[in-house]
């Protein structure tokens, strides 16, 4: 059993850290922080003609030909990095179900333009209900002739602000899970988004849809069979957002172990401390698990192999150790750690939100135990 990245993946691994290294220090991290958009279409442009938004489509959509798990090593760098960029949303919650779930003249009319980095993409799939079940969906989708009529609000649609397109899980029956998911031009009249103020200063919105004329062809794959295609999406969703995690984890293990190296207290390295060793190496434990789990999980949504039970294990354990991993960092690092200065608080407050998207831990907890027949 090889667990090594190929060669092909180290090289765009390499690449893509030299890449962000040095387009996105943590001065244009702090910057888009404070950014109206959020993002730079100048970098999401280089980043377009690197071939990363086309990265997992087939070459004769404009795409790399590569894999969910290569897209994966190029997210654990983006989250390493913390690169403020609609990537996800547009590749994982957009592009991914058009490619798995959309009619032929969808893919040639939409995956080109994404590949290409002309258009934006989102998911608009949280209501205030919170929770991601088919009864929650009560943003109602209504036939009028030839078209539908879609109104309702939806809750934390990532960068719905700089969207050209936004894929909105719609009710269209009565029966509980009569769900359509819609391709909607996100700069229709009738939509109306508000910045919701965050702790990881991220363009999530609040989008209001007001009486949103969408034609019959706006439907992404089946007619009141939406919900299969929603799970998948949130699984995919899932693991991409579990990989960005590893890399975050991952700067956060190296920037502390270097500092408990370089740190001196009582004339010697606070890492020579019994207590501080015990620290590093947990997280450590922590990390390698993560990663492990994730990449597992990747790799099988990769081969098109049943994976909900390691989708929900990775998200699960993720949950678990990153706010441990972080308490740790903070203790190591002290009051210095704490302060907005160090680059540490970026990675804080990116992770923490994670824990509690796509469910909290007891959605995972009650998936896991499913699969395993206990439920």
């Amino acid at each position: 059993m090889n667990l090594a990245l190929s060669e092909e993946q180290e090289i765009l691994k390499e690449a893509a850290r030299n890449f962000l290294e040095e387009k996105c220090p943590k001065s244009f991290v702090k910057q888009m922080e404070q950014d109206e958009k959020g993002y730079s279409p100048e970098l999401w442009e280089e980043m377009a003609n690197l071939g990363w938004t086309g990265l997992a489509f087939p070459e004769k959509y404009g795409g790399s030909g590569m894999t969910f798990l290569d897209l994966c090593v190029l997210l654990e760098e983006m989250g390493r990095a913390c690169l403020p960029a609609p990537f996800s949303s547009t590749v994982v919650l957009g592009a991914l179900p058009i490619l798995n779930a959309g009619r032929e003249e969808q893919r040639e009319q939409y995956l080109p333009m994404i590949a290409s980095g002309k258009a934006i993409f989102s998911l608009a799939l949280m209501e205030p209900e919170l929770e991601y079940e088919p009864k929650a969906i009560a943003v109602e989708a209504t036939p009028d002739g030839d078209a539908y009529v879609i109104n309702g609000c939806k809750l934390f649609v990532p960068y719905a602000n700089v969207a050209d397109y936004l894929l909105c899980v719609a009710r269209t029956s009565k029966r509980e899970e009569g769900i359509t998911i819609f391709t909607v031009d996100a700069k229709s009249p009738g939509v109306k988004y508000t910045v919701l103020k965050t702790m990881a200063y991220d363009k999530l919105c609040e989008v209001l849809f007001d009486h949103i004329r969408v034609p019959k062809e706006a439907i992404l794959g089946q007619l009141d069979q939406g919900w299969p295609e929603v799970q998948k999406i949130v699984e995919r969703g899932d693991i991409a957002k579990c990989c960005e995690l590893v890399g975050n984890f991952q700067w956060t293990l190296e920037d502390t172990t270097a500092y408990a190296k370089e740190r001196k207290q009582f004339d010697r390295p606070i890492g020579s401390f019994q207590a501080i060793q015990h620290y590093c190496a947990d997280m450590a434990t922590y990390v390698e698990g993560a990663r492990l789990s994730a990449y597992q999980a990747a790799w099988m949504i990769s081969e098109s192999l049943p994976c909900a039970k390691e989708i929900a294990v990775a998200k699960s354990w993720i949950n678990e150790v990153s706010p441990l991993i972080f308490n740790l960092a903070h203790q190591i690092h002290g009051a210095m750690g704490l302060t907005m200065e160090h680059d540490l608080h970026f990675y804080t407050t990116r992770a923490k939100p994670v824990e509690f998207s796509y469910g909290g831990d007891n959605y995972y907890q009650e998936a896991i135990a499913k699969e395993m027949g206990l439920a």
